[in-house]
């Protein structure tokens, strides 16, 4: 078999070169590369001999690389005399106590294909510095899958010298065919889970603020019911209501005929943040932290031509008031989840509701509404449905008990002992207000002093389609504000519905050194000039629902 010509970043190669002459196994692995040492290395690269450090490196890392088509194939294969361990072996030593030498967690073990690594005297040294920690305890490839830039002959090579053992074959997950989830989609593990049936999760927030665009993979989930698995081909959308003699179906081809317009949208859960709200007082309701957000691109027809195709006059019924959305995934009891958005949002074209086929530019995964989502920018997340079988123009709006029963806000003094759904001042959300999360850091942890400033990095997101216009950042409780850097899209200030990311090098209060705790607090301020609040005691509510008071964490100074 003729080997492929070796192509090595020489930086990164040179990096890890030092460890490979270093490594008893190097010297076992003579018989691949020649007799190069570490010395002529070293008088290669004083010299400034490229050619002659190519050629050593390509030595060394042709003792077990010859291309990365190789490597990755036998990358992770099962090795005959490795002890064998099970996944729940790997779980347990996810570092999260590396400081405690005495406990299992104190290690940090992952594992690859058949191959379980112990990568702990590695952190220190990983150029992503602890983030190699969120992959800890687990399978290392849907991180690889989501960061390619580990998909690399040298990668390969490095991570077999922390080879530790093979993974027990036994760990096979066998789904039981009666359980309504089980066929659940697969998800990454990455994921902070609220609830696992029906599945609800947010990625760390550390990683969600990384991109701009958030990857499908990392898009936080929230299911009401069991994800449906339904085939294209037999998929129809039903249009009906005020208007419509009889339903209207069309299928996804039909769909996919229309124009298609993309919109680059957040979209946020009603709860998220709604761990802010527990720490002052408690609300029902699952314990979402601040990553129940995400951002990225919608594709599909616009909501407003679909209707105007098949012939719908908005002027001819001036009794619609609501546009229902009623989802294909069904509870024990038979209810689809099902909401609804006023007619003003969904007619207008310059509010670009559309009925998402794509989602950034790849089909709907199904966790996000396979074949089609309803995405009505700047709207809560609840009221942009997923798995769309229906289309309803009402008078009233959805009867569906999310939409009248709950996702609703209400005053400080109203508690379940004394709420009503159905008084005339609970409205049901729709709209958002502005909000914002420092991200990265997390809560306490150590942070690098650099020429007396911290880095810190997070997003601001406001509904409606407002603007993020500032976000302000205080070190001292308020006394001195910074204003952060933006990444934003071109939008036009109202009619902007992604977030933005803010970022920041924020100088130290005066005094302030290593060793110390420093709170940090971020403020968002929107394109209507509407700020967060401050505190959020003066906006609890018994369900914690948009929770959008001034974040703030603490750090500790290095």
């Amino acid at each position: 078999m003729a080997h492929a010509p070796i192509r090595l970043c020489l930086t990164c190669a040179s990096r890890t070169l030092p460890r490979y002459l270093a490594s008893s196994r190097f010297n076992k692995n003579l018989h691949y590369g020649g007799r190069h040492s570490e010395e002529s290395y070293r008088s290669s690269k004083n010299t400034g001999n490229n050619s002659q450090r190519m050629k050593i490196l390509a030595a060394v890392v042709g003792a077990t690389i010859v291309s990365s088509e190789s490597e990755e194939e036998n990358a992770g294969k099962y090795i005959e005399g490795l002890p064998t361990y099970s996944a729940k072996d790997v779980m347990l030593r996810d570092g999260s106590d590396l400081e405690n030498k005495e406990s299992l967690a104190s290690r940090v073990w992952i594992s690859y294909k058949e191959g379980v690594y112990d990568v702990t005297d590695f952190v220190s040294q990983h150029p992503g510095g602890e983030k190699l920690l969120i992959g800890a305890g687990g399978p290392i490839e849907p991180f690889w899958a989501l960061y390619a830039v580990h998909k690399k002959p040298y990668v390969y090579d490095l991570l077999a010298e922390y080879r530790i053992g093979n993974l027990s074959k036994a760990d096979i997950v066998v789904e039981d065919s009666d359980d309504p989830y089980g066929n659940e989609p697969s998800r990454h593990p990455v994921f902070n889970i609220n609830n696992l049936k029906p599945f609800n999760a947010e990625p760390p927030l550390n990683v969600l603020a990384d991109n701009f665009i958030t990857p499908n993979e990392l898009f936080y989930v929230r299911n009401h019911h069991p994800v449906p698995d339904i085939e294209p081909d037999e998929y129809e959308l039903q249009i009906e209501g005020i208007g419509f003699e009889e339903p209207v179906s069309l299928t996804l081809s039909d769909l996919q005929q229309l124009e298609q317009h993309t919109v680059t949208a957040a979209i946020q859960c009603a709860g998220n943040r709604r761990a802010d709200m527990l720490q002052h007082k408690p609300v029902r309701g699952m314990n979402w932290g601040g990553a129940a957000i995400s951002n990225a691109t919608w594709s599909g027809p616009k909501l407003c031509d679909l209707l105007k195709h098949l012939g719908w006059d908005e002027e001819k019924f001036p009794s619609v008031k609501h546009v229902w959305a009623d989802g294909l995934d069904y509870g024990p009891d038979g209810t689809s989840y099902g909401a609804s958005i006023l007619i003003e949002k969904a007619m207008d074209p310059r509010q670009d509701v559309i009925l998402a086929l794509k989602m950034n530019g790849e089909e709907l995964p199904r966790d996000h509404g396979y074949p089609v989502r309803l995405v009505a920018p700047g709207v809560v997340g609840a009221r942009n449905v997923k798995w769309v079988g229906s289309i309803t123009l009402s008078e009233e709006e959805s009867h569906s008990h999310w939409q009248r029963r709950d996702y609703k806000g209400f005053n400080p003094s109203v508690d379940w002992h004394n709420v009503d759904f159905d008084d005339k001042y609970a409205v049901s959300i729709q709209n958002q207000p502005v909000t914002s999360m420092v991200c990265d850091p997390l809560d306490g942890a150590s942070v690098q002093i650099v020429d007396n400033k911290i880095h810190l990095k997070g997003y601001a997101f406001s509904g409606a389609g407002a603007k993020i216009i500032r976000v302000d950042v205080t070190l001292d409780d308020g006394t001195t504000w910074h204003t952060a850097e933006l990444q934003q899209d071109d939008s036009p200030l109202n009619r902007c519905w992604s977030w933005s990311i803010w970022e920041g090098d924020i100088p130290l209060p005066e005094g302030a050194k290593a060793g110390d705790e420093v709170k940090v607090t971020c403020c968002a301020i929107d394109s209507n000039y509407n700020r967060q609040p401050e505190k959020v005691k003066n906006i609890w509510n018994l369900r914690g629902c948009l929770s959008n008071s001034w974040h703030s964490i603490s750090v500790n100074l290095k």
